[in-house]
């Protein structure tokens, strides 16, 4: 059986292990090279990067058996093309999902948009964790206040620089971040508010809930979309079937 599995995920990642150590060959696709560092060493994992359309994706589905969409639970646009091309390829698809935080502290909002309208009634440095993509949506605030936190590749620093975010104020930086390191930023930049979206255990949520309380600094969450799907555990039994 050929598997595919659309991942550059932390939960993309432990399925391409769990495949790995049963001996299971996979493709993964991933939308960086770095993404595709992070799978390497993998025996029987091949890597396949950059971003593709739906149309690209049912192209490379025909040599396809199964299909397992493990991107980010946030990435609602590249979920939907998946099943788009899934459909159109006639590969079964399975939806791996990333399990949500149980709290329910801070102030939640539905999208970038609507956090930066309500930070823009509100004085105060802003730390945005909540990757490149959702930047420009804060580009009408004062640039000076805000902090945003991102992966070290020049994607992510030419988003900052488009949405005229001061080089300074980049925090460029691979995850994963201890509760001490988040608190040592939110001290060191002089954060009031801490904007992140729902990432769970694997996005680091826990830690950032405690060094914002320990801070003193108020957490802007962005919940997460509405979606079904399957655990770690289900998504294996499924791909190990005969």
């Amino acid at each position: 059986m050929k598997i595919l599995i659309f991942g550059g995920t932390t939960e993309g990642r432990l399925l391409a292990q769990a495949l790995s150590q049963r001996g299971l060959p996979a493709t993964v696709s991933v939308a960086t090279p770095l993404g595709a560092q992070e799978l390497s060493g993998l025996p029987g994992i091949t890597p396949l990067v950059g971003r593709k359309t739906a149309q690209e994706m049912a192209e490379l589905l025909k040599s396809f058996d199964r299909c397992v969409d493990a991107t980010h639970p946030y990435a609602v646009e590249a979920s939907r093309n998946i099943r788009t091309a899934c459909q159109a390829a006639e590969v079964p698809l399975r939806r791996l999902l990333r399990a949500e935080s149980s709290h329910e502290t801070g102030h939640w909002v539905e999208s970038p948009e609507e956090a930066a309208r309500w930070l823009r009634e509100r004085s105060g440095n802003v730390l945005l964790a909540i990757g490149a993509k959702g930047i420009g949506a804060f580009q009408d605030l004062d640039r000076e206040r805000l902090y945003p936190r991102v992966l070290p590749v020049v994607e992510s620093i030419l988003a900052c620089q488009q949405a005229g975010i001061p080089t300074r104020n980049i925090i460029a930086l691979h995850g994963p971040f201890s509760r001490d390191l988040n608190r040592a930023m939110l001290e060191q930049y002089h954060i009031r508010y801490l904007v992140t979206k729902d990432g769970g255990r694997a996005g680091g949520f826990e830690e950032k809930a405690a060094a914002a309380r320990e801070a003193g600094a108020e957490l802007v969450v962005i919940g997460r979309p509405t979606e079904t799907g399957c655990t770690l555990e289900e998504i294996l039994s499924w791909l190990t079937q005969d």
